[in-house]
């Protein structure tokens, strides 16, 4: 799988470019603050609907304009595929395929899939658990696009129920209305745990699948260090199916179901006197371990690199070893990196369909790879600079392009 063409319109600092990419790897080089990370974070944005930078589509807008537009020929196995997509202030974002309007935005996922590696990705190892619950959901709807939709119902369901507690919560304890409220609470944990239990159990599975290929990514990077595994992390599930040896059943979200409606029906009370629902996947975590000892809090700064690394390279594996190769986004990371992991990402790279990477001097990126190099420059001051890429043909509100 490779993106042949990109194409932007007013995203970040971009006010307009068309870009012809091949297969292989290709570097963009430039100071920071050029806008090179903003071309690997749209194509990254097109396989995700999400940016690893930001949390929000606002930003991804540039300043003055009313919408955003991102859009990729997408070739994989031979077939090309055009994939559209504009972001809009104030109402609801639309997507195109093959020029095409689809219904939802989310109907594009599957077509690109791309793994990215960015500085950002320290937080899966220090972080949040909602940045690695992120990584676990981003990973599953790659390799099952229709869980996007049980993603959003899931949310839906919990930001209603949610609500639904603060107000149960309140009238339980001044006794007015509350039978009522009581009454449609239970309702809401049906739909909770229907949707819940089918996340559950497609990020169960890929935790089980996923493991053996951390093992050997991290092995792969840091043979002198402790062995790397991960485990699910959930205060409800029985431990059987915390083991990440355990093999996935056929009967597991019906199960998982049932066990989620007996855990709501139980922590009822605490969820009433707090107004929060304590019981489904929003709460888990994945857990990053290192010999006996969790990563984070205990692992150095090279060994959290090297976790970090290690979880991208094992989902890039994974998704290869079930279908096409994704398309590899490396942000701005050789320079991060010491000799043995950068060697161990180029070792990767060479052998990826395409490889797209950003870099502030050509001196960070492993010769090994030769890559084709792409200069991106600015012109301008403050907020009206504009983005050029130097070596290819582009085109921007700005002074024309010239070859490198």
């Amino acid at each position: 799988m490779y993106v042949r063409a990109l194409t932007l319109r007013d995203f970040r600092s971009w006010a307009g470019v068309d870009l012809e990419l091949p297969a292989g790897r290709t570097v963009f080089l430039g100071a920071n603050g050029n806008g090179k990370t903003n071309l690997v974070e749209a194509v990254g944005y097109l396989s995700t609907l999400g940016s690893h930078r930001v949390a929000t589509d606002a930003p991804l807008i540039r300043l003055g304009a009313q919408r955003s537009r991102i859009g990729a020929t997408v070739v994989n196995s031979g077939r090309e595929l055009r994939i559209d997509l504009e972001l809009n202030q104030g109402s609801a974002n639309r997507a195109q395929i093959n020029r095409s309007p689809v219904r939802r935005p989310r109907e594009i996922l599957g077509i690109l899939q791309t793994v990215l590696f960015a500085p950002e990705d320290l937080a899966l190892v220090r972080g949040d658990p909602s940045e690695r619950r992120r990584f676990l959901d981003e990973l599953c709807t790659a390799r099952l696009p229709r869980l996007a939709g049980v993603r959003a119902d899931y949310d839906r369901v919990l930001r209603q129920r949610s609500a639904l507690l603060k107000t149960a919560g309140r009238q339980a304890r001044s006794r007015a209305g509350a039978a009522s409220e009581l009454s449609t609470l239970d309702a809401w944990d049906g739909h909770l745990a229907e949707h819940g239990s089918e996340l559950l159990a497609q990020r169960l599975r890929l935790v089980h699948e996923l493991h053996p290929y951390l093992e050997q990514a991290y092995r792969s990077i840091a043979p002198e260090s402790r062995t790397a595994s991960i485990r699910y992390r959930s205060g409800y599930l029985p431990p059987e199916f915390l083991d990440p040896e355990r093999a996935p059943q056929p009967d597991d979200a019906e199960v998982l179901e049932s066990i989620m409606l007996r855990e709501l029906c139980t922590a009822r009370p605490k969820e009433l006197e707090r107004g929060v629902c304590l019981v489904g996947p929003h709460r888990d975590d994945l857990e990053l371990m290192l010999g006996s000892a969790p990563a984070k809090g205990f692992a150095s700064h090279g060994e959290s690199w090297s976790f970090a690394l290690a979880l991208r390279l094992a989902a890039f594996e994974l998704l290869r070893s079930i279908g096409t190769d994704p398309v590899l986004l490396l942000d701005d990371v050789f320079a991060e990196l010491d000799r043995r992991r950068r060697a161990a990402l180029a070792a990767v790279a060479t052998t990826a369909e395409q490889v797209l990477i950003t870099a502030a001097v050509a001196e960070d990126v492993p010769a090994e790879l030769e890559a084709t190099p792409l200069r991106v420059e600015t012109t301008g001051e403050a907020d009206h600079r504009i983005s050029h890429i130097v070596g290819i043909s582009a085109t921007s509100s700005a002074a024309s392009v010239t070859e490198a």
